[in-house]
C-alpha cells in the first residue's frame, strides 16, 4: 500500500457458486481452481486480499468472466461473499446486519453502473434528488443538494429535462450526480463509460478527473480498457479466473509484469503513456538546465518540451531535486525501448 490511510480492505475474500460452497472452505482450506471446478462449483472470486487507500482511484481490470464485477458487488455486499473479511474504516462489513448495510449503502457508498437506469418519469433534478428522498430528506434540502451536484457535473440549466431529452453522455452525468448526492465516502463505478462513443467517453473521463480533483473520493473503478485505466488509476488490480494476479501502478504493470498473463494484457500499451520522469531520471544535475519538471510527469506529456530543449531538465519530487532527464533518455522511451 501507499502512505494513504486504508479506507477499504478485503482479506481472503471468496465467492463460490454451487451446491455447497462453504464445504470447500471448511477448516481454512484454500481450494485450487481445478478442485473448485471438479466439485461442480464456480470460483467467481478466489482468495482476494487487497487494500484501497483513502482518496485513491483503484482500478480493477480483467477479461470478461475474470470476476471483477462480482468482486465489487462483494465489497458492497450486494452479493454475499462465501468467506473472508471486508473492512471499511475498520468495520467488518460481513458481520454487519442487513439494516446496518442498508444504512452504509444509503449514506456512505455511491454506485454508478454501465446501465445507469434513470427513472424516465422524473426530471434531471428529481432523479438526482431521489436517493435523498429515499433517506427522508425534506424537499428543500434535497433539491438544494441536487442543484449543487448537477452544477458539479456540468448539467446546470438542464434540471427540468427528462432523460429522453438528454444525450448518452448527459444521462451518464445524471447517474454520476445521483450517486454523489448522498456525499459518499466510497464510490463504486462499474464500467460507467463503456456504452458511450469514444469522443464522449474521453470527455467523461476528463469530467470524472475534474470532479475527483475537487472531491477526492475513494474510488473503485472497473474497466476493460487499459488506456482508460492508465488515465484514471493510481493503482490497478489485474484479475484472472477470480483471483487477483497483480496490484501495481500503471507504470509498474507495464515495466514489471508479474507473469505472462499481465505481460500479454499490457503488451500493446505505449510506454510513453505510463513511464514517468522519475523512472528515467539520471542522478545529479548539470550546471545548465532548461528548467524543472515533476517526477510524476509522464513521458507522453513532456516529450516535445524535453526533446526540443537545448539542455537537460532537472527532475523534482516533493520539492526535492532527484536528478535530471536528457532528450536522449526520453527518445529511448518514445522509440519503444524498455526503461
Amino acid at each position: 500500500m501507499t502512505e494513504r490511510a486504508v479506507k477499504l480492505a478485503c482479506r481472503q475474500v471468496w465467492k463460490i457458486y454451487g451446491p455447497h460452497p462453504e464445504r470447500l472452505l471448511a477448516g481454512g482450506q484454500v481450494p485450487t481452481l481445478d478442485q473448485i471446478r471438479q466439485s461442480d462449483h464456480i470460483g467467481a472470486v478466489r482468495d482476494v486480499s487487497l487494500e484501497v487507500g483513502e482518496g485513491e482511484i483503484f482500478v480493477i481490470m480483467g477479461l470478461s468472466g475474470s470476476g471483477k464485477s462480482t468482486l465489487v458487488r462483494c465489497l458492497s455486499r450486494l452479493i454475499e461473499p462465501t468467506g473472508g473479511a471486508i473492512l471499511y474504516d475498520g468495520e467488518d462489513l460481513l458481520k454487519a446486519s442487513p439494516a446496518r448495510m442498508i444504512e452504509i449503502r444509503r449514506h456512505r457508498m455511491g454506485m454508478v453502473f454501465q446501465h445507469f437506469a434513470l427513472l424516465p418519469h422524473l426530471t434531471v433534478l428529481e432523479n438526482v434528488a431521489f436517493p435523498l428522498e429515499v433517506q427522508g430528506v425534506d424537499r428543500p434540502r434535497r433539491e438544494a443538494r441536487a442543484r449543487e451536484v448537477v452544477q458539479l457535473v456540468g448539467l446546470d440549466g438542464r434540471e427540468a429535462k427528462y432523460p429522453r431529452q438528454l444525450s448518452g453522455g448527459q444521462q451518464q452525468r445524471v447517474g454520476i450526480a445521483r450517486s454523489l448526492a448522498v456525499e459518499p465516502d466510497l464510490w463504486f463505478l462499474d464500467e460507467p463509460f463503456s456504452a458511450l462513443d469514444p469522443l464522449i467517453r474521453r470527455e467523461m473521463q476528463e469530467e470524472f478527473l475534474r470532479i475527483q480533483r475537487q472531491l477526492k473520493k475513494t474510488i473503485i473503478f472497473i474497466t476493460h480498457d487499459f488506456d482508460e485505466a492508465i488515465r484514471l488509476a493510481d493503482r490497478i488490480a489485474i484479475m484472472k479466473d477470480g483471483a487477483v494476479v497483480q496490484v501495481a501502478t500503471p507504470e509498474e504493470l507495464v515495466l514489471a509484469p508479474a507473469d505472462d498473463y499481465v505481460a500479454a494484457f499490457t503488451a500493446h500499451v505505449t510506454r510513453a503513456k505510463v513511464v514517468t520522469l522519475g523512472r528515467i531520471a539520471a542522478p545529479g544535475v548539470p550546471t545548465a538546465v532548461a528548467g524543472t519538471l515533476p517526477a510524476s510527469a509522464r513521458i507522453e506529456d513532456i516529450a516535445e518540451q524535453v526533446v526540443t530543449a537545448d539542455a537537460p531538465f532537472a527532475v523534482e519530487r516533493q520539492g526535492q531535486v532527484i536528478g535530471h532527464v536528457t532528450p536522449a533518455a526520453v527518445i529511448t522511451i518514445l522509440v519503444g525501448k524498455r526503461a
